[in-house]
């Protein structure tokens, strides 16, 4: 198969770094090939992206060495705007990229660019929104009154409307619901098509990638091969990077620690059967436990609404504890970033009443948080005393990043930044996170992960809204589910994560780890 990218001593630096970003690298992708690009937060994996089409350094500054050809060409020898007919780009941060009115609007966008017809336009935009599972009733709709899920599924049908020979993806199914991310796997990654994608989310897509390339935390190749054969030899090591790999493969290494002994398998549906009934899995997939308290906040049947939008969650009553970290989980659309507004008191309800003192709320957009030169002074200026700063950069991994600008940050250095902030002080007694750990690599998830069981056992009411049920089952005490304007369970986090029916009908899955859980009820009967 001819190679569709090649890229040959590629490296990339920015203006005044003291070194190079990512690289040098040497890899290629084949027609009709499947490449996942895997790595730590940091490691260059977006910015080798960018490079691909010369935005960097035609759009975006930095200094790029190296040979680089698509399609057998040069990539200098066109503007990156010219590559738009062949490389179609999903970009990490939907809200950044998208750039029309409506829906319509947005994905037509490439296309009247290339001067199609008009009639080819319409009939790709239609073919392209059914491909997405968007409702054709939906082509007028505007892009400011969609979730960040619904932003992301229409980047995705503005890049399969393109018909682009390549299709290059950054962080495609980060902030999607797993029915969602199913629809996203299955449209970028078909058979037959040319794709270069980065996910830390492993699951949805795995089955689907013919080669993994690691890079290592320097930016530089780790490891390449078939999936199962990366994962089997090389899993200590990528572990021991902070890198994401299958959760079969995490619980190998555990419970090597604990002496017992498992084959080199990346299912768990097939460790189970070789599991011996004294392996203690607890510790590896629940929550620590820590006392509940009194409660700090209340919603008293209350309809939630965004500002300016309809109700979205209609009769909504529950309560937020001391100790307590309430997971919320839902499809796309549910509601669920317009709940954790309400229940941090930046939203006021629309009917009902919310009790209890203003909590904090961190974003999906870290970029939001951040009003400061560099991430020290981001500390600074959010009351950590100066005497304090490096402790908390050092306890959040950014010690290293101190004197950068945070928009210069890699997006799971910015996440990590901005929930330091919040957390740093004690002005807020409630904390909601809002997809705390979309984009995030295994070091910065379990990091956080670790804080926030912390921040629990301290005192402080935690709501942390997630689409990873697995993560959720690691740090949640109590789970509600949110589908259909209302909640449809509410409960502690292990049951309601196992009801596979129940989260089949709100469009969610249950965790990786249940067949782990049935196996936990087993031996303990």
């Amino acid at each position: 198969m001819a190679d569709v990218l090649r890229c040959e001593g590629v490296a990339v630096r920015y203006p005044f770094a003291s070194r190079d970003a990512v690289g040098p690298l040497t890899l290629s992708v084949a027609r009709g090939e499947r490449v996942l690009l895997l790595g730590p937060s940091g490691c260059g994996k977006s910015t080798l992206l960018h490079a691909l089409t010369g935005l960097i350094p035609a759009a975006l500054p930095g200094e790029r060495r190296g040979q680089l050809h698509l399609f057998g060409q040069p990539v200098e020898s066109r503007r990156p705007a010219d590559w738009a007919g062949q490389v179609a780009f999903l970009f990490q941060d939907a809200e950044q990229t998208l750039a029309g009115f409506t829906i319509a609007d947005e994905i037509a966008f490439a296309l009247e660019n290339r001067a199609l017809p008009p009639a080819e336009i319409a009939t790709r935009v239609a073919e392209a929104m059914a491909q997405a599972g968007l409702a054709p009733g939906w082509q007028g709709r505007r892009i400011a009154t969609l979730s960040g899920g619904q932003k992301q599924l229409v980047a995705l049908a503005a890049v399969l409307a393109q018909g682009a020979a390549l299709l290059v993806a950054d962080e495609p199914t980060a902030s999607l619901a797993p029915a969602v991310a199913q629809i996203m796997a299955d449209m970028l990654l078909a058979p037959g098509k040319t794709v270069l994608v980065v996910d830390h989310r492993l699951g949805p897509i795995l089955d689907r990638i013919d080669r993994v390339i690691v890079l290592g935390r320097d930016g530089q190749r780790l490891a390449e091969g078939p999936p199962d054969a990366v994962f089997a030899s090389h899993g200590a090591a990528l572990a021991a990077q902070g890198i994401w790999t299958p959760l079969a493969t995490r619980l190998r290494l555990a419970l090597q620690a604990q002496g017992v002994t498992v084959p080199d398998l990346v299912k768990v549906a097939n460790l189970v059967a070789h599991l011996p009934p004294h392996a203690d899995l607890a510790p590896l997939l629940l929550p620590p436990p820590c006392p509940i308290g009194a409660e700090t906040v209340r919603l008293d049947r209350v309809d939630c609404a965004p500002p300016f939008g309809p109700v979205v969650l209609r009769d909504v009553s529950l309560g937020l504890r001391a100790g307590e970290v309430l997971g919320i989980l839902g499809p796309n659309g549910a509601g669920k970033s317009t709940l954790a507004a309400c229940l941090a008191g930046l939203i006021p309800p629309r009917a009902g009443q919310r009790t209890g003192p203003p909590g904090a709320i961190a974003f999906q957009n870290a970029e939001s948080h951040f009003t400061a030169e560099t991430t020290q002074a981001e500390c600074l200026a959010m009351g950590v005393p100066a005497a304090d700063v490096p402790a908390l950069l050092v306890g959040w991994g950014l010690d290293h990043v101190a004197g950068q600008h945070p928009f210069t940050l890699s997006a799971g250095q910015k996440r990590r930044l901005a929930l330091a902030l919040l957390t740093a002080t004690d002005r807020w007694p409630a904390l909601v996170l809002d997809e705390p750990t979309a984009g995030l690599d295994h070091a910065g998830t379990t990091r956080i992960a670790g804080h926030i069981r912390r921040l629990a056992a301290a005192g402080r009411a935690l709501a942390v809204v997630t689409h990873d049920a697995d993560f959720a089952l690691a740090v949640c005490d109590r789970v509600i589910v949110l589908a259909g304007g209302a909640v449809q369970a509410d409960g502690p986090a292990r049951p309601v994560l196992r009801d596979a029916a129940l989260l089949s009908r709100c469009g969610l899955a249950p965790p990786e780890a249940a067949p782990l859980l049935d196996w936990m009820e087993r031996v303990t009967c």
